[in-house]
């Protein structure tokens, strides 16, 4: 089944597969029909070569390859893509872009350990030296509001409270979700929400991401490219991430759970807390 650029056809969601499934319960063995994650690989042909495999959920995935070409930093913006069709059948995304500056693609998986404009800046890929960005957004988020999204964002994980293995993210406003998605990859929930956000000509400078998964540093470096100032997660952070999110200008919030959380970077942003000592 084929969709292209512009949605002429819809691609069959089968992120949720059934199967039989032994289980072990008070003494007794049955079995029963459960409900597992699909994993999907999805090879990505850029102007005629192939370029990447992602392994994914199959939904969503023009969004999922939009915003991953934006996070390698091979567009920056969604009209650059002059073709994309999908081959769910077959795993396959053909993309073409007719003005690729050569420099896009040459970089593009090229490893570069280093530092720049902060000591921990630390970028595996010379892509992610080009498009990660210090973010300068004054957007606030009340701590209440912060739980509230956090909130939302579970009552919108309908596909994990049914397998377990999914990750989800949302795109939020400063008073709810605009925007959620899911994938077995926590990376790729938030490429789907890139993708979304150029496909749709979303405004981020005033956005919150809303995420499920670890604040790791690959994490913050997609939060970085995408503009966003705000990072809520369940989850906890690494090092790495929190020093690049202090280098980058993000608020990255961990831990947020009932009505509690840990704001470990540029706390400025979220209000109405009082600080204790």
């Amino acid at each position: 089944m084929i969709v292209s650029q512009r949605g002429d056809m819809l691609l069959e969601d089968k992120s949720i597969l059934t199967r039989t499934v032994r289980k072990y319960g008070n003494g007794a063995f049955f079995d029963e029909v459960d409900e597992v994650a699909a994993e999907f690989p999805l090879t990505v042909h850029l102007n005629g070569e192939e370029w990447a495999t992602m392994v994914c959920s199959p939904s969503n995935l023009e969004e999922l390859v939009v915003g991953f070409l934006a996070s390698e930093g091979i567009i920056r913006r969604f009209n650059e893509i002059s073709r994309l069709s999908i081959d769910q059948d077959k795993g396959f995304a053909y993309v073409q872009i007719d003005k690729l500056p050569e420099d896009r693609a040459r970089n593009t998986s090229k490893r570069f350990i280093g530092s720049c404009c902060g000591k921990s800046r630390q970028f595996y890929f010379t892509n992610d030296m080009l498009t990660a960005r210090t973010v300068t957004s004054k957007t606030e988020l009340t701590a209440l509001m912060a739980i509230h999204h956090m909130q939302e964002l579970q009552n919108h994980s309908r596909d994990f409270h049914r397998t377990g293995g999914m990750h989800n993210a949302a795109i939020c406003s400063t008073t709810g979700i605009i925007q959620c998605y899911q994938d077995i990859g926590r990376h790729n929930a938030l490429d789907k929400l890139y993708g979304y956000c150029l496909m749709n000509h979303i405004s981020v400078k005033d956005k919150v991401i809303a995420f499920s998964g670890r604040i790791s540093s690959e994490v913050l470096l997609k939060i970085s490219k995408m503009g966003i100032a705000i990072l809520l997660s369940k989850s906890a952070p690494t090092n790495l991430a929190l020093e690049l999110a202090d280098d980058l200008g993000i608020t990255a919030v961990g831990f947020i759970r009932g009505d509690r959380m840990n704001i470990y970077t540029h706390p400025e942003r979220i209000t109405g807390t009082e600080l204790h000592i």
